[in-house]
């Protein structure tokens, strides 16, 4: 074949995913009728012609190691047509165009330790960054904090007992790759970085760094003839951003690194405005291996949610019919001086009183 006919490579972009799609799927593509949930972990879609597909969603460990995938791909092959797909939020999804195949593709992946639910009103799997495994910045171990909080909410995973879904997030740093949701735990430094300066001027760049703050608190400096850096303490809001840029500036700390909850993210803009998740409970131990503290906090605010709110009322659509003052009452959470906006930013809203008006 001569040079001109060769075809370019694409190297951007995703694959195409009609190639992984069910046949039924690729038939019916954007001709369904309808979907609804014949049972806790299933979808069912049913198309314009009369085609009929079935997802079962279970819920796996996200960093999965060899054995486990063959094991969760061998259940694929056997029961499901060999079609399968992860979520966003590390579930595996299983595709099946026969009813029939259904209930024995959920006893296999019950038989082999996988929960089947995260559907319609549940608590679906927590998303979470990488943590202390691959991570390089992390100030907890976010995979651990998702295990310790499944282990106690599983039955909400597998029924539907919530007014309506719940997204639960952790993030292993203040970057918060975990994202919004509407419960989210995150990580709370509490004191400025340490700063190694035999290492600054090896490994950071400067400018960078300087420009990276928020707050404008760090400056260039001069430490026993070595160019460096120092922060303004008074200013520093211990957001961790230096950090990553330049790890000598060492916020985690196995002390002072503490645990934040948030409530009331949403990114949906279904029914309501996407709203940002805001500040609860703050100063929690950051308490491996099963950090106790977050996971009791995080299950008496679904209880309270599970008990007051309307059906289909997302958390933060219930919060904002109750206002912020009952919400503190409710879950018996105390309000402190860390939910008031004192910061630099606090002047686009101006919430600098106890008169929560977020």
């Amino acid at each position: 074949m001569a040079m001109a006919d060769m075809r370019e490579p694409i190297e951007s972009g995703c694959p195409d995913g009609f190639q992984y799609m069910h046949p039924v799927m690729r038939k019916n593509f954007g001709q369904w009728k309808y979907h609804d949930d014949p049972q806790p972990g299933v979808l069912r879609h049913v198309a314009h012609s009369g085609d009929e597909i079935y997802t079962v969603k279970a819920g796996t460990q996200r960093i999965l190691d060899i054995f486990t995938l063959r094991k969760l791909c061998e259940i694929g092959d056997e029961y499901a047509d060999g079609y399968i797909r992860f979520t966003i939020r590390s579930n595996i999804e299983f595709i099946v165009a026969d009813e029939a195949k259904v209930q024995p593709l959920i006893d296999a992946l019950t038989e082999a330790g996988f929960v089947v639910g995260g559907t319609k009103n549940s608590v679906t799997s927590l998303s979470h960054t990488q943590g202390w495994l691959h991570c390089d910045i992390p100030g907890t171990d976010a995979s651990g904090v998702v295990k310790s909080m499944m282990d106690e909410l599983i039955d909400e995973f597998k029924a539907w007992n919530m007014p309506n879904r719940v997204h639960i997030t952790t993030s292993c740093c203040q970057i918060n790759c975990g994202g919004q949701g509407d419960i989210a735990i995150n990580v709370q430094h509490t004191k400025p970085p340490k700063i190694n300066h035999d290492l600054v001027s090896n490994v950071c760049e400067r400018p960078s760094v300087v420009a990276r703050c928020p707050v404008a608190a760090i400056r260039p400096a001069l430490v026993d003839g070595k160019p460096s850096l120092e922060v303004d303490e008074k200013k520093c809001i211990c957001c961790g951003a230096c950090f990553p840029p330049c790890p000598p500036m060492q916020i985690n700390d196995a002390e002072h690194t503490k645990l934040s909850i948030w409530v009331g993210g949403n990114h949906s803009n279904a029914r309501g405005k996407p709203t940002f998740q805001k500040l609860v409970a703050s100063g929690i131990p950051n308490n491996p291996p099963r950090w106790p503290e977050a996971t009791a906090i995080v299950k008496n605010i679904l209880k309270t949610y599970k008990e007051d709110a309307k059906d289909w009322e997302r958390i933060n659509d219930w919060i904002e019919r109750i206002g912020w003052p009952r919400f503190f009452e409710k879950t018996g959470l105390p309000f402190t001086k860390f939910h008031i906006d004192n910061w630099r930013g606090a002047r686009a809203s101006l919430n600098a009183s106890t008169h929560i008006r977020f």
